[in-house]
């Protein structure tokens, strides 16, 4: 129990910007912190789901979801975003992996990303504004739990592409055994969340980022922590879309 908190402090001292205390053990190796993805998603949901509840009796629902997704980027810092739009430029820029993994060094954003970031924000938006107060919150806490496990079978199936950067802190890999406990977690939660629509969002949401990570293999011959963080947006959006279809 005590390890399991531990790796759940772990993972919300790097997915988010929360004041946590420091660990009086030392910090845990992020790659063995896997069962603390989900729930770390899980406390980001529910803060954000705090502020979509707040907002939703003050404002129609479109401004509310707009105050959930700005307070969802404050509290992760806009991690997976940066991620994404980086990665977005270096394989829309790049016509080679060494020319759009040396894009996705810069920190200047170009065309590719900032279109990407865009389009992640505009659909979560939109998406949530299509739910009521109830839907909203589930709809906040599958979506923020499912993405962040959306990264565990890179850290289990495949490589790093470079040897340093944000994203060699989980080169070490995951075992088939925590990927496996980590998947039923996530895959218990959305279906408390979410019911069956839970579930099979969560499975097209993983499906999707799995897929992107072969693309990333293909492109860059492994993965990149941008990668790692277009992942997880890819599955964010996948499903808040997936159930705005199945509840609408």
């Amino acid at each position: 129990m005590n390890e399991t908190l531990q790796d759940w402090l772990a993972a919300l001292r790097f997915f988010t910007r929360l004041p946590l205390p420091a660990s009086d053990g030392g910090e845990r190796p992020l790659a063995t912190a896997a069962l603390g993805f989900p729930l770390a998603g899980l406390v980001i949901g529910a803060l954000t789901a705090l502020v979509w509840a707040g907002a939703v009796f003050l404002l129609p629902a479109l401004p509310a979801a707009g105050l959930a997704i700005a307070a969802g980027l404050v509290i992760t810092g806009a991690l997976h975003e940066d991620g994404l739009s980086d990665c977005a430029d270096g394989l829309g820029g790049g016509s080679t992996r060494e020319r759009a993994l040396e894009i996705m060094r810069d920190s200047r954003i170009g065309a590719f990303g900032a279109a990407a970031l865009i389009v992640t924000i505009g659909l979560r938006w939109a998406a949530l504004g299509e739910f009521d107060l109830a839907e909203g919150i589930w709809a906040l806490l599958t979506a923020h739990t499912v993405s962040r496990t959306a990264i565990l079978p890179a850290l289990a199936f495949s490589s790093y592409a470079r040897k340093e950067g944000l994203g060699s802190t989980v080169s070490d890999g995951i075992s088939s055994t925590q990927l496996a406990i980590t998947l039923a977690i996530t895959a218990l939660l959305a279906i408390l969340f979410g019911g069956p629509a839970g579930l099979v969002a969560a499975i097209l949401a993983l499906g999707a980022a799995f897929a992107f990570l072969k693309y990333l293999e293909a492109r860059l011959n492994g993965y990149t922590g941008d990668g790692l963080g277009a992942m997880q947006q890819i599955a964010e959006i996948t499903v808040m879309l997936v159930l705005c279809a199945l509840w609408s």
